[in-house]
């Protein structure tokens, strides 16, 4: 091969790795899926190579926005305008509808939660937040017809609401840069749920029920 075929064949390659490589760069999500899970009522096989079996499922799933410098919660009569974006409540994540699903019927704030899939979201008022548990569905696509779901927040009403508890507020020693929902203090019995986000953590308690 020529020296001049060589190097256009060089310059070729580098123009295309230059261009994945920013393809992959745009492609990347801005809020990233997030998973919070829990595995309760199982028991651990006899053994050496034991293994949790017949344990029952708690799961939020939603979008992880990260902070970016933002003041996020506002104060007075703007307090969470920016992280509702019009809509009437906050959808506690980014993108899709948080969703909720468990395998166990569930107790939030006195109130029956029956096994099944469920919407989250948040009233965020000044030093009052209350979690919502929600019929409503979760759209994939913001373009979606389906008018029994909701993309986010959007055209929330409370018409299939379940739930509404007030959250325990709490400073945290440290910022959350990335929106975070997880699992606290869970038994067999009970548990925390709870979403962190800058120096805020916002938790409801909850009961296995019958």
């Amino acid at each position: 091969m020529s020296r001049k075929l060589l190097a256009g064949a060089l310059a070729v390659l580098t123009v295309a790795i230059l261009a994945a490589a920013i393809m992959a760069q745009s492609a990347r999500v801005s809020s990233p899926d997030g998973i919070a899970s829990t595995e309760i009522r199982g028991k651990y096989a006899a053994g050496p190579d034991s293994a949790y079996q017949g344990g029952k499922w708690i799961e939020v799933t939603y979008g992880r926005p990260i902070k970016r410098g933002r003041e996020l919660w506002g104060s007075g009569s703007t307090y969470g305008q920016l992280l509702n974006s019009g809509a009437p409540v906050w959808r506690a994540g980014a993108n899709v509808s948080t969703r909720l699903k468990t395998e166990l019927p569930l107790v939030i704030g006195g109130k029956p939660v029956p096994a099944g899939e469920y919407t989250l979201f948040i009233d965020l008022k000044p030093s009052s937040w209350t979690l919502i548990v929600s019929r409503w569905g979760a759209k994939k696509d913001e373009n979606s017809p389906d008018r029994q779901a909701l993309w986010g927040s959007f055209d929330y009403t409370p018409a299939k609401d379940v739930v509404r508890a007030p959250m325990k507020l709490e400073v945290l020693p440290h910022s959350v840069d990335q929106l975070t929902w997880a699992f606290l203090d869970v038994s067999d019995a009970v548990g925390t749920l709870a979403i962190e986000w800058d120096k805020t953590m916002a938790s409801v308690a909850f009961r296995v029920g019958q």
